[in-house]
């Protein structure tokens, strides 16, 4: 793995090597405070409701055409190396924040307890995984299933207050703690935020999917962007990487840190 890097020179040299995981977690390690508020902030007053001290970052890959997933999933678009930064990534949150259609397509686990992260998850106050907090306004899901029934640390479920009775009592019989984050059936990705911070969980990582994502873009609580860019291509008709309505106003981050490894880029933006 390389930093910037001349694209003429494909050169192997003593700096192109797997990076350590302790490499990776430094080089994604979030912010230690808070940023101060900026113009677009001024702008845009709701888009900061949550305080200081919470970091969301989204880690999301795209193909060269923009598509987020082949057939419903992304692993196609994926290398060795993307999935170390997944791991990281997931590996130094307090909390992985994902939709309930990502979810069931996806296959999702719980978070499991790695070692190598042990020693800096402990220093860094927090418990031996990251909580799976899963964002749904039916709360169609399979609560048999091992992320409610068998995690290491006890899934959230994040939903609207309108959300059906009979589905609630459901996930908390499976062992799922349900945070209601919404005035009617939906979540308000501002208010999700603000009660995954109510319970310590600081350091936000989505995973998508796209419709969660862009709602997050929409709220303006996303503060980072942890792109792959895969060097394939796809055309059909999958969707991009945030979807939903479109911003008024387009939102430009800026580019904190790229990496390349076999041709994937690993790019990281943040609010400006």
């Amino acid at each position: 793995m390389r930093r910037l890097f001349p694209v003429t020179d494909q050169t192997v040299s003593a700096a192109d090597r797997e990076w350590t995981l302790d490499e990776l977690a430094e080089a994604y390690a979030y912010p230690d405070a808070y940023p101060a508020a900026g113009a677009a902030d001024e702008a845009r007053p709701e888009a900061r409701p949550v305080g200081d001290g919470v970091w969301l970052r989204a880690n999301m890959v795209s193909t060269l055409d923009g598509a987020a997933h082949h057939e419903g999933r992304s692993q196609a678009l994926s290398s060795d190396a993307d999935m170390r930064i997944f791991g990281t990534l997931r590996a130094i949150a307090d909390a992985v924040v994902v939709g309930a259609e990502t979810v069931r397509l996806e296959g999702y686990r719980p978070a499991r307890a790695r070692d190598a992260f042990a020693a800096r998850r402990a220093a860094a106050g927090q418990g031996p995984a990251p909580v799976i907090a899963v964002v749904s306004a039916s709360l169609n899901l399979d609560f048999s299933l091992p992320l409610f029934t068998e995690p290491l640390v006890p899934t959230l479920v994040l939903t609207g207050a309108a959300a059906p009775p009979e589905r609630i009592r459901a996930a908390e019989k499976a062992g799922a703690e349900v945070l209601i984050a919404g005035d009617g059936p939906g979540v308000e990705p501002a208010r999700a935020v603000r009660a995954l911070a109510g319970r310590g969980l600081t350091r936000l990582l989505t995973e998508g999917g796209p419709r969660l994502l862009g709602q997050f873009v929409a709220a303006g609580v996303l503060d980072e962007l942890c792109l792959t860019v895969s060097p394939t291509l796809t055309a059909g008709y999958a969707q991009r990487i945030a979807g939903g309505p479109a911003l008024a106003v387009p939102e430009r981050l800026a580019l904190a840190s790229l990496l390349e490894e076999g041709g994937f880029l690993f790019t990281r933006y943040r609010r400006i």
